[in-house]
């Protein structure tokens, strides 16, 4: 089983194209019921990623077997629906959604002080929503890090049907060039956002008691975020219900002893989204290594 994620984004080009169609012509809601075929499609053939969630919720959330394959459906549901809600946000459906920013004076002060600010968040929800709705609330300008080994077939068809995601990508390269633009977009008071839940072949790892395990995290997001001493916080975006969003925003860090104590501090908030939204973690790899 892969134990490590490999920085591309599941589901094929005919899969992005029937769901755009379904969404224009026939709306939301029968694009959903779709889902429920997907769902069963990853259930039976998806081996590795349903394994990797049934591990999660039997080891990492102690459910019984039983529990865990009824909860692995309704996360593959789940996460059909928000791919659905990333392409839609960018049609005329935008206006069945609705959302509530909890905490969101935060980033507010965090803009205001013009200092930028690094969000540092995970694949609990849909941080695509998140960044494009903070675009819309707070800044104009969310920089987010990454590993950009999405499908370039899928990338540019988003793009020419939808207008392609709000914010911009500074893609990790070996040269460490994404350091100067993470300078450079701090120094123009711009958010940096950085997911730090998918371990990969990248940089180095630490390990950390994680619900009922320990389970590696990548050191990398937290080396940078106490590096370049800007304002932290930790953000999310779940769903809460059919066309409701909760937005999640914590108080900032702004003194931080070392990047270890970011880490755990991150984990710990980590752990008590995942227990508030349970389905919808989506890493679908082998969570946690040992077992």
């Amino acid at each position: 089983m892969e134990k490590k994620w490999d920085g591309k984004t599941k589901g094929s080009l005919l899969g992005y194209k029937f769901f755009v169609f379904c969404i224009r012509f026939f709306g939301l809601k029968v694009s959903y019921f779709f889902c429920y075929f997907v769902s069963f499609y990853f259930i039976l053939f998806a081996k590795k990623q349903r394994n990797g969630l049934l591990q999660f919720y039997t080891v990492g959330m102690g459910k019984t077997k039983k529990e865990a394959k009824k909860m692995a459906f309704k996360n593959f549901y789940n996460f059909g629906q928000t791919l659905i809600d990333r392409i839609a946000m960018h049609t005329n459906k935008r206006k069945s959604f609705t959302h509530r920013f909890n905490n969101e004076k935060v980033l507010r002060k965090m803009n205001d002080d013009n200092k930028g600010g690094i969000l540092i968040s995970g694949h609990v929800g849909n941080w695509e929503n998140a960044g494009n709705l903070i675009r819309e609330r707070i800044t104009s300008t969310i920089n987010i890090v990454m590993l950009d080994a999405e499908v370039e077939k899928i990338k540019d068809f988003l793009k020419t049907q939808t207008g392609g995601e709000k914010y911009n990508l500074i893609p990790i390269k070996d040269d460490m060039s994404h350091l100067i633009l993470m300078h450079r977009a701090l120094k123009r008071n711009e958010f940096i956002a950085i997911h730090a839940d998918r371990v990969s072949d990248v940089g180095k790892n630490i390990e950390l008691d994680f619900l009922n395990s320990k389970a590696d995290f990548p050191l990398g997001p937290f080396i940078l975020a106490h590096k370049f001493k800007a304002p932290i916080t930790f953000v999310y975006a779940a769903k809460a219900t059919k066309f409701h969003y909760e937005l999640y925003a914590t108080d900032p860090l702004t003194e931080t002893t070392s990047p270890e104590e970011i880490a755990q501090k991150y984990v710990t908030h980590l752990e008590s989204m995942v227990k508030k939204y349970p389905t919808q973690w989506f890493n679908f790899y082998n969570y946690y290594a040992g077992n």
